[in-house]
């Protein structure tokens, strides 16, 4: 399958600062794939994927060596426009891409810019709304709806421009469980039209790990571990000592092995649904 990112030995160092962000990142992320990035703060996770979406190095001054090439372009030689082209990103914080005074107007702003006309605008803006459920709030000011919204309008900002690469980085951490959730539903629906590469920086892997088709661990600026999903949380004790926690009903599979009520060979689940599963067949071999 084609390549849609290609990390050789990337190294990059903010401004004022002594250690590097990243150390020698060597990484290649297939086209269409599911990533989901984890990792504890401060390791590397949103210098990672601001390297794809070009704000490393475009937007901060600091030291760069290596490259990262973006459907065989590298980053370093492309311009705003072509990087927009290929690569959409949201933020933790939705208000900071914020510039319109209408939902709508948002959705429309980087259309107009890339020079689409008013039918195609329209058909975007329609598109995007319907997968992200904004549809009663496109003639409402982007500022005055509630955090779950505001995300969910940032997302079809990008979704608007329909880049082949879609990168969240962190796009739960400031909102309620309930619009975690719609967020987490559109994800599913990305994943399953299966039209864009998705990298999500998450926190919260419960739901993100039934999604991703592979995880990846930044760890003092390296990728730590980078493998399928099932086989990545196959060793929760290595993960907990990195920071991260296996989703529960992994970890009590896991458990369950190792007391010998299921098989070593045993799938891990990732979620609720194959965790009972797995206690299920737990039961029936007593």
């Amino acid at each position: 399958m084609e390549a849609a990112v290609v990390f050789k030995d990337l190294e990059w160092r903010y401004e004022h600062r002594k250690s590097f962000a990243l150390n020698g990142i060597n990484l290649e992320i297939k086209k269409n794939d599911f990533i989901g990035v984890v990792g504890a703060n401060e390791h590397g996770k949103t210098t990672l994927v601001s390297a794809i979406s070009g704000l490393v190095p475009h937007s901060y001054n600091g030291i760069y060596k290596g490259s990262v090439d973006v459907f065989g372009e590298r980053v370093f030689d492309s311009d705003a426009l072509q990087l927009a082209t290929n690569v959409g990103i949201v933020f933790s914080d939705p208000e900071a891409q914020f510039t319109a005074m209408t939902v709508e107007e948002e959705l429309a702003f980087g259309l107009e810019n890339m020079g689409f006309d008013l039918s195609k605008i329209k058909e975007r803006i329609d598109w995007a709304a319907e997968i992200t459920l904004i549809q009663d709030l496109l003639d409402k000011s982007p500022y005055d709806i509630s955090g779950g919204q505001k995300q969910r309008v940032a997302i079809a900002c990008v979704l608007a421009m329909n880049p082949p690469i879609i990168i969240m980085d962190e796009p739960t951490s400031m909102i309620d469980p309930l619009g975690k959730n719609l967020i987490f539903d559109i994800l599913r629906r990305l994943k399953e039209a299966g039209e864009h590469t998705l990298i999500v920086v998450e926190h919260n892997v419960e739901q993100l790990a039934p999604l991703a088709d592979k995880m990846l661990l930044m760890y003092e600026g390296l990728v730590d571990r980078y493998l399928p999903t099932r086989e990545f949380f196959s060793d929760p004790d290595y993960l907990q000592n990195r920071g991260v926690l296996a989703p529960e009903s992994t970890e009590f599979s896991q458990w369950l092995i190792s007391e010998g009520a299921l098989p070593a060979i045993t799938d891990l689940p990732l979620d609720l649904a194959g965790g009972i599963e797995a206690t299920r067949q737990a039961l029936k071999k007593r």
